[in-house]
């Protein structure tokens, strides 16, 4: 490559940062969530651009491009595996706590609940089962026990109320 054909290259590259520059970067940080993160992006979509163009290829278009270079420079990025030291965890404000006791409790009471359903009348179990345990709508559950919704509702207002019982006295 000659010293003009250079430095007409290197004006095809500076016309096309200033024109497209800005937005690469708004695509990348729409992409990537980290303003700093996508400005590298951006600068490394020129430098390989760069050294395509100084190995000699032609680009027709060059925003499509760009473009094109800039997506693949997110997957990579994406592809990436970050590790984060507990450090820079810590100084972001994660603070690591001893467990969360709660929801151990709410897992153990669900079960428990769900224990006592047999203790409960036939009719209410098939109910509360439907409801609690497969997580169906009033709706479905009147198609499936060929009741109407009104009656399901009742069924399960009264297997909640025995349920509630059955649990608070054991």
């Amino acid at each position: 490559m000659t010293l003009q054909q250079e430095k007409q290259q290197q004006h095809i590259l500076a016309s096309a940062h200033r024109d497209f520059n800005e937005g690469l970067n708004a695509h990348a940080f729409f992409k990537m969530h980290d303003r700093a993160i996508s400005e590298d992006l951006v600068q490394n979509t020129f430098i390989k651009t760069w050294s395509y163009i100084i190995k000699g290829e032609k680009i027709d278009a060059m925003r499509a491009f760009l473009y094109h270079v800039l997506n693949r420079l997110i997957v990579d990025e994406y592809r990436k595996h970050k590790t984060t030291s507990l450090d820079a965890l810590l100084q972001g404000g994660f603070e690591p706590s001893g467990g969360d006791f709660r929801r151990l409790f709410d897992i153990l009471d669900g079960k428990a609940a769900l224990l006592l359903i047999r203790r409960l009348p036939k009719a209410c179990q098939k109910v509360m089962r439907m409801r609690y345990m497969q997580d169906l709508s009033l709706k479905e559950m009147s198609a499936i026990a060929g009741q109407s919704k009104n009656a399901v509702a009742v069924q399960a207002h009264r297997g909640f109320a025995n349920l509630k019982l059955l649990y608070n006295s054991a």
